[in-house]
C-alpha cells in the first residue's frame, strides 16, 4: 500500500493475467498437502461449475494437478528404470484421469478469461458512471445558490452514495478518478453557502470515524501476526477512502496520525519479509552443502554390498535433512532442486548398475544352492544314518560358503534345503532311538495339558488366569518330542486351546505370536540338528528385520514429503502412519523372537 495514495479514490486491485497452463510453472516444493488425483479432478469439475473463479483456487488446484502428474511420471520412470530400462528410452503413459484434468484446466482458463473480459467491460462502464457523478457534483458546485439548498444537498448525498456503491474500476484510473472526485467534493463543501450546522455535522462525524480508524491502526502494532496486521491495515485504508472530508483545520493532523500508524505496520511487514529472505539464504546454503556431499561421493571406492548399504543409509539421511529445510529464494528454487535431484539420481543409478552387475554371480550361486538341495533331497530317505549324517553336514558347510542369491529366491530355496535336512534327522531320531514309546507318552501328556488349558476357571481374575495359562504353556513346551506324524496335530490342538483363552482374556496379538514362536523354538531346540536350525531361523529373522527396516524408512520418507507445512488432516497420510506403527510393532516382535532364539543357543 502506497501512503502517498492514501487520500485517493477507492478501487479493487486488478488481478494479474492468467499464467499459461504449464506443469513447468509448478513449484517442486509446495507447502500444501498433495491430494489424490481423483480428489483434484473432482475439485476441478466443481470449480468449473461455479459462477465465479478465484485465481488463488485455480492456481491451487493447477499446482496440485501438475505435482500429481509429475509424481505419476516419476513413479512410471522409476518402475521402468528399476526393471532395467534406460531412462532415455522412457515414454510416459498418461492415464485418462490426467487427460481429463488437463481438459478441465483449459476449460477453466477459457471460462476465467471470459469472466475477466466481462469484468473489464464492467470496469469501463463504472468509469463512465463515476465520470458522470463527478460532472454532476461539479454542476452542483456551479449552480449552488440558484437552487433550493436542501434539495441540492440531498442530490449531493445521493451522488456520494452512488459513488460508494461503484466498486470495480481499472487500476490505472483509480487515483485520477479519486482525485477528481475528491476535488469537487471538497469544492462543494468549500464553495457552497450552506448551513454551517450541516457542514460542521458532516465534518465532525467524518473526524470521529477517521479517529476510530487511526486508533484501530495504532492497535495493530500490538498484533503478533505481522502479515495479518498488514492485511487488516489495507482494509482500514479502504474504509478511510470511503469516509468524506473533515474540516480544513483537522485535515492534516488526522491524516498525519493515520499515516504514522500505517508507516509503523508497513515497516514491520517489510522487516518480516527481509527476515524471511535472510532465512531463505541460509536454507540455500544448507541445501547447497547437501548437494556438494552427494556430488563428492567417490563411486570408485564403493566395491561391495556392505559399502553400498552404508552409502545408501548416508544418502537417505541427507535426503531426510533436505526435506526438513525450508524454502530457498524463488530464483534458486528450481536450480538447486535440479542439482539435488541429479546427484540423487546418479547415486541410485550407480547402485542399480552395481546390483545388475552382480546378477550373473547371484544366478550362479542360486544354481549351486539348487544343486545342494537336490543332493540333500536325494539323501533324505537314506537309512545309512552315520554316513548320510556326515554327508549332510558337509553339504550344510558347503551351503554356508555360497554367496548371495536373488532376493526373491532366498526364502523358498532355504525352505527347500532345510526341509530335506530336517526330514532326514527326524527319521534318524525315530529309527535310531528307543524313545518311540516315550514320544507316545509325551503326546498323551501334551493332550492332557491342552485339556487343562481348556478348563481354566473362568471365575479367576484375568491376571490369575493369564498366569495359570502361561504355566500350562510352559509345561506343554517342556514335554519332549511326540511322534513326527502327530507333531502338527498336537501343535494345532495346543494352538486352538491357547487362542481361545487369549481371546477370552483379551491378550494382544503380538504377545500371542511371541508365545507361539517360543513354543516352536522350544521344540526346535530338542531336535537332532537343533543348533543349525536355530541359527538358520535367526538368520531368516534378521533378513526379515532388515527388509522391514528399509520398508519403514521408505514410509517415513514418504510421510515427510506429504506432511511438510501441512495443517490439515489427510486420509493418505493417516493410512501411511498406521502402516508405520504396524511395522514398528512387527520390528519389536522380531527383536523379542531373536532374543528367544539366543536364550536357546
Amino acid at each position: 500500500y502506497h501512503l502517498e495514495d492514501a487520500n485517493d479514490d477507492d478501487s479493487e486491485e486488478e488481478e494479474d493475467e492468467d499464467e499459461e497452463i504449464d506443469e513447468n510453472s509448478v513449484s517442486e516444493e509446495s507447502g500444501s498437502t498433495l491430494m489424490s488425483i481423483e480428489e483434484i479432478v473432482k475439485q476441478l469439475r466443481s470449480l468449473f461449475e461455479k459462477e465465479t473463479l478465484q485465481r488463488k483456487h485455480v492456481e491451487e488446484y493447477k499446482n496440485q494437478f501438475y505435482r500429481s502428474l509429475r509424481n505419476e511420471i516419476e513413479s512410471q520412470k522409476h518402475v521402468f528404470t528399476a526393471d532395467g530400462g534406460e531412462e532415455i528410452d522412457f515414454v510416459a503413459n498418461e492415464p485418462e484421469i490426467y487427460t481429463e484434468g488437463k481438459e478441465l484446466l483449459l476449460k477453466i482458463k477459457e471460462k476465467r478469461a471470459e469472466l475477466v473480459a466481462k469484468e473489464d467491460e464492467l470496469k469501463e462502464k463504472n468509469v463512465a458512471r463515476k465520470l458522470s457523478i463527478i460532472n454532476q457534483i461539479k454542476l452542483l458546485t456551479e449552480t449552488q445558490g440558484h437552487e433550493d439548498f436542501n434539495k441540492t444537498y440531498q442530490d449531493f448525498k445521493a451522488l456520494q452514495q452512488e459513488w460508494s456503491e461503484i466498486k470495480l474500476v481499472p487500476q490505472s484510473k483509480v487515483n485520477e478518478l479519486w482525485k477528481s472526485y475528491q476535488r469537487y467534493v471538497e469544492k462543494f463543501y468549500d464553495l457552497v453557502r450552506i448551513n454551517n450546522e450541516f457542514r460542521e455535522y458532516d465534518f465532525k462525524k467524518n473526524l470521529e470515524l477517521k479517529t476510530d480508524l487511526s486508533e484501530a491502526a495504532e492497535r495493530l502494532n500490538d498484533e503478533t501476526d505481522v502479515v495479518s496486521a498488514f492485511h487488516q491495515l489495507q482494509n482500514l485504508h479502504q474504509e478511510w477512502r470511503e469516509i468524506g472530508p473533515v474540516s480544513r483545520k483537522d485535515r492534516e493532523e488526522i491524516w498525519a496520525r493515520f499515516k504514522a500508524a500505517s508507516t509503523t505496520i508497513n515497516k514491520k511487514y517489510q522487516e518480516h519479509f527481509e527476515e524471511l529472505r535472510g532465512k531463505e539464504d541460509e536454507n540455500l546454503e544448507l541445501k547447497t552443502a547437501i548437494c556438494e556431499k552427494l556430488e563428492a561421493i567417490d563411486y570408485t571406492k564403493i566395491r561391495s554390498i556392505k559399502d553400498w548399504n552404508r552409502n545408501v543409509k548416508e544418502v537417505l539421511e541427507l535426503q531426510s535433512q533436505w526435506r526438513k529445510i525450508g524454502y530457498v529464494p524463488r530464483k534458486w528454487n528450481t536450480k538447486i532442486y535440479k542439482r539435488y535431484r541429479a546427484a540423487c539420481d546418479l547415486f541410485f543409478k550407480n547402485k542399480n548398475d552395481y546390483y545388475k552387475s552382480l546378477r550373473g554371480e547371484m544366478d550362479d550361486n542360486l544354481k549351486k544352492k539348487v544343486e545342494l538341495c537336490e543332493r540333500a533331497e536325494a539323501l533324505k530317505d537314506s537309512t545309512d544314518w552315520k554316513r548320510t549324517t556326515q554327508d549332510l553336514i558337509e553339504i550344510q558347510k558347503e551351503w554356508k560358503t555360497i554367496g548371495i542369491i536373488p532376493r526373491k529366491y532366498v526364502d523358498s530355496i532355504w525352505k527347500r534345503f532345510i526341509t530335506a535336512c530336517d526330514y532326514f534327522f527326524e527319521q534318524k531320531k525315530l529309527n535310531t532311538s528307543s524313545r518311540y514309546e516315550e514320544e507316545n507318552n509325551n503326546l498323551l501328556a501334551k493332550r492332557e495339558i491342552v485339556e487343562s488349558i481348556k478348563k481354566i476357571d473362568s471365575t479367576h481374575k484375568d491376571e490369575e488366569a493369564i498366569a495359570q495359562l502361561h504355566e500350562l504353556m510352559a509345561k506343554w513346551q517342556a514335554v519332549g518330542h511326540v511322534p513326527y506324524k502327530m507333531k502338527d496335530v498336537a501343535y494345532h490342538e495346543f494352538y486352538e486351546a491357547t487362542e481361545a483363552q487369549f481371546d477370552r482374556l483379551n491378550v494382544n496379538k503380538a504377545d500371542r505370536k511371541l508365545e507361539s514362536f517360543k513354543s516352536n523354538i522350544s521344540d526346535m531346540a530338542k531336535s537332532g540338528n537343533a543348533k543349525n536350525q536355530l541359527y538358520f531361523e535367526r538368520e531368516k529373522l534378521m533378513r526379515q528385520y532388515d527388509r522391514m527396516k528399509s520398508e519403514l524408512q521408505t514410509y517415513e520418507n514418504n510421510i515427510g514429503f506429504l506432511s511438510i507445512s501441512s495443517k490439515k488432516g489427510n486420509h493418505l497420510l493417516d493410512d501411511m502412519n498406521q502402516k508405520v506403527e504396524k511395522i514398528k510393532s512387527e520390528l519389536q516382535l522380531i527383536v523379542k523372537k531373536v532374543e528367544a532364539i539366543d536364550a536357546e543357543l
